[in-house]
């Protein structure tokens, strides 16, 4: 044996650390490029073409990996939001958790890595794009909007019955009606009244509604 190839020999740097294929680095670079092209320009203007020269590959490749333009909008948006267990946060700080808690997931810590420049405001300097795929195709294409729908109902909709086990559609409606209408005028509308708000100032301004939409007394 030669001296110090036992077990307390060093290991060069990289090796035994999985490498990812090529393939996964294509797909995600198709993703990346799918991304940036649905956002910019929305479901209807992008297309196949434009997204493979983005990726610098072959058309023929997306099609290889996603099948058609429908499935790769699909995986572009997947948006897990990671909503936090609200049973254990205080009732009178509802509203206020979920509220920082959709900031920080959207443009703060827990946004994905790939993110577009965020408007004076924005938490960290950056947008999650699959958010802004997601809002500005819904608008205006039923696949969207029904991928939309179907988001909230699997991850919004069980953490407010959670907590408001009375009327828990009703209190989904209204509580998804203001995260997604203050997301839409923050990032798509950049209405500056909103757009140009610190997350402080949101989440002190909208939480208090948001915990009326999940506690208050509803008319029936």
């Amino acid at each position: 044996m030669r001296e110090g190839a036992g077990a307390g020999a060093a290991v060069p740097a990289g090796e035994g650390q999985a490498r990812p294929r090529r393939s996964d680095l294509t797909r995600a670079s198709i993703l990346e490029a799918a991304r940036r092209r649905f956002a910019r320009d929305g479901y209807e203007r992008a297309t196949i073409r434009a997204i493979a020269a983005d990726a610098r590959i072959d058309p023929s490749m997306v099609m290889r990996y996603f099948g058609s333009k429908q499935r790769l909008f699909a995986a572009a948006a997947e948006i897990d939001l990671g909503l936090p267990d609200l049973r254990g946060a205080p009732r009178s700080r509802l509203g206020e958790r979920l509220v920082a808690h959709f900031l920080e997931r959207w443009e703060g810590p827990l946004a994905a890595p790939l993110s577009q420049p965020a408007q004076p405001g924005a938490g960290d300097g950056r947008v999650d794009e699959a958010l802004l795929v997601l809002l500005r195709a819904a608008v205006t294409n039923e696949d969207a909007a029904e991928r939309m729908r179907a988001m909230l109902l699997e991850q919004v909709a069980p953490a407010v019955a959670a907590v408001a086990p009375d009327l828990p559609e009703a209190r989904t409606g209204m509580v998804t009606s203001q995260i997604l209408g203050l997301a839409l005028c923050r990032h798509v509308l950049r209405l500056p009244a909103v757009a140009e708000l610190d997350h402080d100032t949101l989440v002190a301004r909208f939480g208090p509604t948001i915990r009326r939409y999940l506690t208050g007394r509803l008319p029936r």
